[in-house]
C-alpha cells in the first residue's frame, strides 16, 4: 500500500475545521471523500494538527495510505479534481508506510493577521482581525511576545472546555511586526493547546492598545488562569503556515 505525505492549503471560511464532524464540511472529511472516490474504499487522512472552524492553512500536512498503485503527481491531480476550490493539495510525496503527519511533526508555524486601520479592507475581512483604532504599539507587542517563548505551562492560554494530559508546551519563537496597516504575529512551537495562538494574540493586543505593559504577559503565564489573559482573537485571522519535520525528512521518503 503506497503511503503519501500531502501538503494542503485551504480557506477555512464556512468550514467546521480540520476534523471530520457529524455536521458541516470539514477539511478532513472533504479529503477522505476524495480519497474514497479515488481509491474505492475509506482511508483515514491524518492531519498534522486540528485547525478550528474558520481557521485557514497555507501548508497543513497530512498522511494517507492507498490500496491502489499510483504515483504522487497523479494523487495530487486526482484529489484536486474531486475537492472544492477552497481546498487544494499543493503537493503529494510518497513516504514510508510508518510516516504519521501528526506524530512525526517537529514544530508548526502559525501566523495571525490584524488589519489595524480606521477602515477595513473588504478583501481582508475574511482573513484578518479588524482593529480600527488606535494604532497598535507593535514595539511593545514584540517585547511582550518574548515572554511566551520557551517551555511554560500555558494553561492561561488554553481554550475553555478542553482537557489535555498536560498544559506544558514549548514555544520556539513569537514575533510581531508591522507592514503598513497589517500587523503580523507569528508563533512557532512544538505543540499547541486549543485556541492557544488566538489567546496569545488577544493578550498581545491588550499590550498593543496600551492597557498593559509588556512584562504583564509573564504574570499571565505564571497565573495559569484563563481569565487573566486577553480575549480569544477571531478565527478569521489565523493561518497554519507550515509544519516542520526536521532533518529526518529524507528518511521518511519511500524507497524507490
Amino acid at each position: 500500500m503506497p503511503a503519501f505525505k500531502l501538503t494542503i492549503a485551504y480557506d477555512g471560511t464556512g468550514l467546521v475545521g480540520w476534523q471530520r464532524q457529524a455536521r458541516g464540511r470539514s477539511v478532513q472529511g472533504l479529503l477522505e471523500d476524495a480519497v474514497r472516490a479515488l481509491d474505492g474504499r475509506h482511508a483515514t487522512v491524518t492531519g498534522a494538527g486540528r485547525t478550528d472552524a474558520g481557521v485557514h492553512a497555507l501548508g497543513q500536512t497530512a498522511s494517507v495510505s492507498l490500496a491502489r498503485a499510483i504515483d504522487a503527481p497523479s494523487v495530487r491531480r486526482a484529489l484536486n479534481a474531486r475537492l472544492p476550490a477552497a481546498v487544494r493539495v499543493l503537493a503529494a510525496e510518497e513516504v514510508l508506510a510508518s510516516f504519521n503527519a501528526q506524530f512525526h511533526a517537529r514544530s508548526k508555524l502559525y501566523r495571525y493577521r490584524i488589519w489595524n486601520a480606521a477602515v477595513q479592507n473588504p478583501f481582508e475581512q475574511l482573513y484578518s482581525w479588524h482593529i480600527a483604532a488606535p494604532s497598535l504599539d507593535v514595539t511593545a507587542m514584540a517585547q511582550a511576545a518574548v515572554h511566551v517563548e520557551g517551555r511554560h505551562d500555558f494553561a492561561a492560554f488554553q481554550g475553555t472546555g478542553s482537557s489535555t494530559a498536560t498544559t506544558e508546551r514549548v514555544v520556539l519563537s513569537c514575533t510581531v511586526r508591522r507592514r503598513g496597516p497589517l500587523v503580523i504575529c507569528e508563533v512557532r512551537g512544538e505543540g499547541f493547546l486549543r485556541h492557544m495562538v488566538r489567546n496569545i494574540v488577544g493578550t498581545l493586543v491588550e499590550v498593543g492598545r496600551g492597557r498593559r505593559s509588556p512584562a504583564w504577559i509573564a504574570d499571565v503565564v505564571a497565573s495559569r488562569r484563563r481569565e487573566q489573559a486577553g480575549r480569544t482573537a477571531p478565527a478569521t485571522g489565523l493561518f497554519l503556515v507550515s509544519v516542520d519535520y526536521g532533518a529526518p525528512a529524507d528518511a521518511l521518503a519511500a524507497e524507490r
